[in-house]
């Protein structure tokens, strides 16, 4: 962490001398460091600094040169409550992090690895948002421990994408606008891409026709592909259209849009 060396302005040691006279002494002969500036958050969210705009200004801005960007790091294990390493794969690249071993997978991604694209809708299994693929197959992450995911292969909406290139499922989605506030989107593409991984296997749905003579790969109709889809909850009502891009990923044609228009 940095620390600030530019002498106090006169304003600046009114503030500290009025409000943190213990401080004084220190920030003159040390400079400015993180501790003051929280203290200083602290008189400002207890609305103690407005005889000190002035002063109190230019400490603030003083936070752009203070508050240099560091690595972040594991907490201790002591600070985490039944704390355990995971190494598993993210998106291509190996990850090691402590944590709780309660730790749900979705939290994981989004508190502990910043990958905010996997979202939180209800939290308990209904409504497919934060669904991400593991291992080839689609997942839960708010029900699946990070634990569970030792050693295994994580891809989230982040890792779809290829140098730049967009994953055809997201080219289709874009196409045929498989979205509208986008909330469930992230959730909805990993379970298309899965999906189709679960198609040319031939791995059957309650819709499969025929499953004792089915072989290779299954070309999926409109129903199958909402049957399939039905974990995934869009409360926009994007369902048609969400259709019509899996089912444009999966044949490489193009799919007419159909619009219907009241009246």
């Amino acid at each position: 962490m940095a620390h600030n060396n530019t002498p106090l302005t006169e304003e600046e040691k009114k503030l500290f001398g009025d409000l943190m006279p213990d401080e004084l002494d220190e920030v003159i002969q040390t400079g400015l460091k993180r501790r003051h500036f929280l203290k200083l958050v602290s008189l400002a969210s207890a609305g103690l600094l407005a005889s000190h705009l002035i002063g109190a200004e230019q400490l603030f801005a003083r936070a752009v040169d203070v508050d240099v960007d560091v690595d972040v790091e594991d907490p201790p294990a002591i600070a985490v409550e039944n704390g355990v390493n995971v190494s598993f794969r993210v998106n291509s690249i190996n990850k090691k992090v402590l944590i709780d071993s309660r730790m749900t997978l979705l939290d994981t991604l989004r508190e502990r690895l910043e990958l905010t694209g996997s979202k939180k809708g209800c939290d308990h299994g209904q409504c497919g948002a934060c669904t991400v693929i593991v291992d080839g197959n689609r997942v839960l992450s708010c029900l699946t421990l990070a634990a569970s995911c030792e050693g295994k292969s994580v891809i989230t909406i982040e890792g779809l994408a290829k140098d730049n290139e967009l994953n055809p499922m997201q080219d289709a989605f874009l196409k045929h606008d498989g979205f509208q506030c986008g909330y469930c989107t992230p959730g909805q593409i990993c379970s298309a891409v899965a999906l189709m991984k679960e198609a040319k296997e031939g791995q059957a749905s309650y819709l499969t026709q025929n499953i004792r003579n089915q072989q290779g790969s299954i070309i999926l109709s409109d129903e199958e592909i909402a049957e399939r889809m039905s974990g995934n909850i869009c409360r926009c009502g994007a369902y048609p259209n969400i259709v019509a891009a899996i089912k444009e990923a999966q044949t490489g044609k193009d799919i007419e849009q159909t619009w219907l228009f009241a009246g």
